[in-house]
């Protein structure tokens, strides 16, 4: 008789997206207490009257900002927390999805071959997306060193991404599992959709990778 893996499971991802809730729901209360700031700032000087003043107009872009984020910060706690439903096509193009990631600040350093498989472009760009927003951010107070590279681990073997020359503390524990804010959410959800397609994600001192199946 095979033991019941799926009530455990059921457990496991509740105090993943407990533990994630507790810290998506301390940085929310964080940016709408700043919101509220700016909020007020603007108001106090409407009260006052008088003319207009040029650092207005950056206070209503902070602000709109700060509820962009939010926003955003509230979308991935509800993709988080609803089962995940993969559309896929074949012959996806993983190096063109990586470069759409990777986006003006950075030109993956693609390598020769052919990178296609089956593959939800649209989820799986979002997950490269989420990754290399995220190493980037935590990165910014270090060197601009931080590479993007995609490969073969091996004729007819898997693709190999990998964000290198990190100077952020990486290895001390895997970004993938920390849930620390939204930041760890990304990084969460976006292994969730690795993991999907079969492949998996790894980390070491200032490397992150992820590996992917690809069409023979």
């Amino acid at each position: 008789m095979k033991p019941l893996q799926q009530p455990t499971q059921d457990r496991e991802a509740l105090q993943e997206l407990g533990r994630a809730s507790v810290q998506i729901i301390h940085d929310l209360k964080n940016q709408l207490n700043g919101l509220k700031l700016y909020a007020t700032f603007l108001r106090k000087r409407h009260e006052r009257g008088g003319e207009r003043q040029p650092d207005e107009l950056e206070t209503v872009c902070k602000i709109a900002a700060g509820l962009e984020r939010t926003a955003e910060d509230m979308a991935v706690l509800v993709r988080f927390g609803r089962p995940l439903e993969l559309r896929r096509a074949p012959h996806v193009d993983l190096a063109g999805l990586l470069r759409t990631a990777a986006g003006q600040a950075a030109t993956p350093d693609v390598g020769d071959g052919s990178f296609r498989g089956e593959f939800d472009a649209e989820a799986l760009a979002a997950a490269l997306r989420d990754i290399t927003a995220v190493l980037r951010g935590a990165d910014s107070g270090g060197d601009s060193d931080a590479t993007i590279s995609l490969r073969r681990e091996e004729p007819g073997g898997p693709a190999v991404i990998e964000w290198g020359g990190l100077q952020s503390e990486v290895g001390a524990a895997s970004p993938f599992d920390t849930f620390a804010g939204s930041a760890g959410l990304r990084m969460a959800q976006a292994a969730r959709v690795v993991r999907a397609h079969g492949g998996s994600v790894e980390h070491a001192a200032g490397t992150v990778g992820v590996r992917l199946p690809l069409s023979q």
